[in-house]
């Protein structure tokens, strides 16, 4: 048996490490176009060499090739004197030229100083000009400017809580310090639906809270808007909101608060017969229920919807299908040539140099991932449109199954690198935008051997249950059947998956009497 202790163990292991240049090109291939152009603008205040052309500027690079990483090294000697051979001859070169009047007055004109001044006082004289024209406009009495200001600061709007919403309402009531303690530690006890799913004499022992202070704070909440809120379960809610509503006297007030059980399990022929009513009746009733709002804090809920902005678009022009790469929030990039002519000239340090040279490097490097990003996502587009023709044509029901395995082996990359590449990006089709995710799925063998992608089968499932009677609507089982004669083979667990994600519900709830 071994003894325990500390012991020091030599062992060899390979370990992969990803290069901060690697690990760079991986995230410019991944992140989205919004989120590329926050991290190139990043660089560009890293990087002095980096500069961002204009929409109407050429690069200074246009006529030459950007060197690979690949290649960077073995450039090293060209661009780099002191790294070559002949260093000493090299630095003699570069002291007689530096002793020329011509390499003297060179180095002179990249004394900026004399030109920054003179931007310096025409920012002056701009904002001077603004202020008289802003001042000018107000004594005339033209508050065209002042209204604009206004308008823009009242129309900063922010979304507000379910808390702070009732928080407010609580304000404005008069009720002891006591029973408002006890209102506030209720409403931050509420769920995301605006219930209180505690009992009040579990919150007493746990606040430490008087149980008839919490009972007059809880008859205090749910008289608060929304109506239904601060409800013990969805029953309470919904009658809370009948009563608001004065429909004490009604079937659809007796179905919730007598047979609220059989209402959720859509059982209309025992609630025809409960009430002594056609079931043409019970249907009109539940249509009433479906307006009241089962979730009254929902409303409050944060907005997760994102702006998105498509990465690519195919469009047809002719009879061929063409692609747009989105470049509008990619700034365009150069080498700053300054840098390298004071290399040529011999001012800078070896130190300098040196720093000169690595960001140079990393310059470059940026500039190859952004286009190698770019000519990656065009060459899968391309592929896509290959794949997908049917569905750029007719729609999603004609989407055929592709891995991105196929994708990778047909572009002769890594599939890591197709995962990437469509990780949160977006495609803007003739038929909406989608994910670049949505045209990669698994698929079945359908008719005449054909594939269909599950995307499909989902959408001949829907397609089936919206042609269905709505008297005999269809078992999962009779759908497995039909799609069998498609020659879809598909098991009934499966369907009823796929069911309930397109939020269709089961026979016994389709059904109408």
């Amino acid at each position: 048996m071994q003894s325990q202790g500390l012991r020091q163990v030599q062992k060899q292991t390979q370990n992969l490490v990803l290069a901060p240049q690697l690990r760079q090109s991986l995230k410019i291939l991944q992140v989205p176009a919004l989120e590329l152009r926050s991290a190139i603008l990043e660089e560009l205040q890293t990087n002095p060499l980096l500069e961002e052309l204009g929409n109407n500027d050429e690069s200074l690079d246009a006529n030459e090739v950007e060197a690979s990483p690949d290649e960077i090294e073995s450039e090293k000697t060209d661009e780099f004197p002191e790294d070559s051979p002949n260093e000493p001859e090299a630095k003699e070169k570069e002291t007689d030229a530096d002793s020329e009047p011509d390499a003297v007055d060179d180095i002179q004109d990249l004394d900026f100083t004399d030109e920054f001044a003179i931007l310096k006082e025409m920012e002056e004289d701009l904002r001077e000009h603004y202020e008289n024209e802003f001042d000018g406009e107000a004594k005339l009495g033209n508050t065209d400017a002042q209204d604009k200001r206004k308008f823009f600061f009242d129309s900063l709007t922010s979304e507000i809580s379910l808390q702070e919403h009732l928080i407010d309402q609580l304000k404005l009531t008069e009720i002891t310090e006591e029973v408002r303690n006890a209102a506030e530690y209720l409403i931050g006890s509420l769920d995301e639906n605006g219930f209180l799913n505690s009992n009040l004499s579990d919150i007493s022992l746990i606040s430490f809270l008087p149980l008839a202070d919490l009972q007059e704070a809880l008859a205090t909440l749910q008289t608060f808007e929304p109506i239904g809120i601060a409800s013990i379960d969805l029953q309470d809610c919904l009658i809370r909101q009948m009563n608001a509503r004065d429909w004490q006297e009604t079937d659809q007030y007796t179905i919730v608060k007598d047979y609220f059980p059989l209402l959720v399990r859509r059982r209309v022929p025992e609630l025809s017969r409960k009430l002594s009513q056609p079931t043409e009746v019970i249907h009109d009733a539940i249509e009433k229920i479906s307006e009241l709002d089962p979730s009254p804090g929902k409303r409050f809920s944060e907005d997760n919807n994102q702006s998105i902005s498509a990465d690519a678009t195919v469009e047809k022009v002719g009879d061929e299908w063409t692609i747009s790469l989105n470049n509008d929030f990619i700034p365009r990039l150069k080498i700053n040539r300054t840098y390298k002519e004071l290399i040529a000239k011999g001012v800078l340090s070896s130190k300098e140099k040196e720093y000169v040279r690595n960001q140079m490097r990393a310059g470059k490097f940026l500039i190859s991932s952004i286009d190698q990003r770019q000519n990656t996502i065009e060459r899968i587009t391309r592929k896509i449109i290959e794949r997908q023709t049917g569905f750029f044509e007719e729609g999603s029901s004609k989407l055929r199954p592709m891995t991105m395995s196929e994708v990778a082996d047909s572009i002769e990359v890594h599939e890591t690198t197709v995962s990437r590449a469509i990780a949160n990006k977006f495609l803007k089709t003739p038929h909406g935008t989608f994910p670049l995710k949505y045209f990669f799925t698994p698929g079945y063998s359908g008719k005449d051997g054909d594939s269909v992608s599950n995307t499909s089968v989902k959408e001949i499932i829907g397609t089936i249950i919206e042609q269905e009677d709505p008297t005999k609507p269809l078992s999962d089982r009779k759908i497995v059947d039909l799609l069998a004669e498609k020659e879809i083979k598909l098991a009934r667990r499966t369907v009823a998956k796929y069911r309930e994600e397109l939020g269709i519900s089961p026979t016994n709830l389709r059904r109408r009497y």
